[in-house]
């Protein structure tokens, strides 16, 4: 069977042919509908496919012995502030992304498998932030605490200060992406928060938890860890692959005044991810401490400006090599003795992607 490139489309009343080669990622305005065939941007459409083959849901992961050893001795009071930082990060920002997603990029993004894997990701960041109840609700801790961290430590309120105001410059009235200036805008949104929040903010606390999960210790955090860290991993390669995609279709955006700009913004995502870890980290705990977070944050983020075609700025080494052998989970986990769930691995799960 052979598939045309032309669509017909039924737009008011009228018959009309899609064109692939008229679809764009943002300023599409020959299409009337969210026409999703034919797929120009198969990469999106493989992410979509890979989002949905992880599907997981938190409260399949048991917590009993997270909640023994909780209400234990075992853990220090460094280790508990350690957990408790996370907790209190990683609850706002999975929200403040799903806010973003759905309020500021679903709008400006106008191409339809690129909207079906952004309609997939929101619902994962619903889905994570559910997660961070359920582990607060199985442990007893309390809410407000947990939940109001943004508001009440500074270095988690400076972190989700710069990425809010990404989202505020997408919501002014009469913002759009017709602009040289809207373009550059909206890509300092999306590096924002695919490179930076996603790319950056999140691995510290993802190398935390999962350090304390290859020591047998809160490993029913760990693994929803993992099973966060496995969804991420899809949102920073869709994230790079849009932002390459848009670059490419506007040129004239990515200038060399730009991207100084963008340099400048993630040098400075690393400077607060630094005083993250320290606020974590006061003391160390689990060979842990907050000068091997300095290597570790500047590794990632030459990482992150490299895939967005950007020069490396710190030249550090991987301080945590362990990594690599705890971030995998495996094919088949059984979470009851009844059933069996098959996750499959999708995107490329390196955590230094």
């Amino acid at each position: 069977m052979t598939t045309s490139t032309l669509e017909p489309v039924e737009i008011q009343g009228r018959r009309s042919r899609i064109d692939a080669r008229e679809k764009r990622l943002i300023n599409c305005h020959q299409v009337d509908v969210n026409q999703l065939m034919p797929l120009k941007y198969k990469w999106a459409w493989e992410h979509y496919i890979n989002g949905c083959a992880n599907h997981w849901m938190p409260t399949e992961v048991p917590m009993h012995k997270d909640i023994e050893i909780w209400r234990s001795q075992e853990l220090s009071a460094d280790a508990r502030l350690v957990i408790m930082r996370n907790l209190g990060f990683f609850a706002t920002a999975e929200s403040l992304v799903g806010n973003n997603l759905v309020l500021a990029i679903f709008k400006h993004v106008t191409n339809a498998e690129c909207r079906q894997y952004l309609l997939r990701q929101a619902f994962e960041e619903a889905v994570h932030t559910h997660t961070f109840l359920y582990v607060v609700e199985s442990l007893g801790l309390n809410e407000g605490e947990v939940f109001n961290m943004y508001r009440e430590i500074p270095s988690i309120a400076r972190k989700d200060a710069f990425e809010m105001e990404l989202t505020r410059e997408v919501l002014e009235p009469g913002f759009s992406t017709d602009s040289l200036e809207g373009v550059q805008t909206f890509l300092k949104n999306l590096i924002g928060y695919y490179i930076i929040m996603e790319g950056i903010f999140f691995y510290t606390g993802f190398a935390m938890i999962l350090k304390f999960h290859s020591q047998n210790l809160m490993k029913g955090i760990g693994e929803q860890f993992q099973y966060i860290l496995r969804d991420e991993t899809i949102h920073l390669n869709f994230g790079v692959d849009l932002i390459n995609g848009i670059k490419q279709e506007n040129p004239a955006a990515w200038t060399v005044e730009f991207k100084e700009q963008m340099i400048a913004r993630i040098r400075e995502a690393v400077e607060l991810e630094i005083a993250y870890a320290e606020d974590c980290l006061p003391n160390g705990v689990l060979g842990l401490n907050s000068g091997l977070f300095r290597d570790y944050v500047q590794y990632i983020a030459d990482r992150r400006l490299e895939r967005i075609g950007l020069p490396v700025q710190y030249g550090s080494q991987n301080p945590f090599n362990w990594m690599s052998e705890t971030i995998d989970l495996p094919k088949e986990k059984n979470f009851f003795e009844t059933r069996v769930t098959e996750y499959q691995t999708g995107g490329s799960l390196s955590w230094d992607d």
